[in-house]
């Protein structure tokens, strides 16, 4: 009983993990996007402090 009960807890941890991850995810790709509409590239392809080739 203690290992179901043990088992139920780290799938709901793991799962609250998984859906933290997926919203950060997606607010990480909406700032990229509006950086990309503010500068006219893309933050990733030219990170700042490193000068484009």
């Amino acid at each position: 009983m203690a290992d179901s009960i043990a088992e139920e807890r780290r799938q709901k941890r793991l799962a609250q993990q998984l859906r933290a991850n997926l919203v950060r995810r997606k607010q990480q790709a909406r700032e990229r996007e509006e950086m990309r509409e503010k500068t006219g590239h893309d933050e990733a392809e030219h990170p700042q402090g490193v000068p484009a080739k």
